[in-house]
């Protein structure tokens, strides 16, 4: 999806508009995620890009779309764009796995450095 959206409307009021159009962004993110995986891939990514317009627009991550919406809407500014587009990806689970056989077999020295890659995250 790349669109510019309208924040403004003479018909509706903005805070119906701008409803409306998070609720287009939703709809258009939940039709993505239920498209079938390539073989390889278990997750979709959803790469981001917002801004007053698509010539200002830099990458978001995914958790900040709506806050960087109702930020717009604060500016009183008419239009925003923002792009949207579905990648697959694959999350490797290798370390997860190794954690659950380490706590399974007792290992102390690999689970002391999971604990360690823990606490940094």
């Amino acid at each position: 999806m790349k669109k510019t959206f309208l924040l403004t409307d003479t018909k509706k009021d903005p805070q119906r508009v701008l409803d409306s159009i998070k609720h287009n962004i939703r709809k258009y993110i939940k039709r993505e995620k239920r498209k079938d995986l390539p073989e390889g891939s278990n997750f979709w990514k959803i790469n981001c890009k917002f801004g007053q317009s698509e010539e200002s627009a830099v990458e978001i991550r995914f958790e900040d779309i709506m806050k960087n919406i109702n930020e717009i809407s604060q500016q009183n500014l008419e239009s925003f764009y923002i792009e949207l587009i579905a990648e697959a990806g694959t999350m490797n689970f290798k370390k997860k796995e190794k954690a659950e056989e380490a706590v399974e077999s007792e290992d102390s020295e690999i689970v002391e450095e999971i604990r360690e890659i823990e606490d940094e995250n």
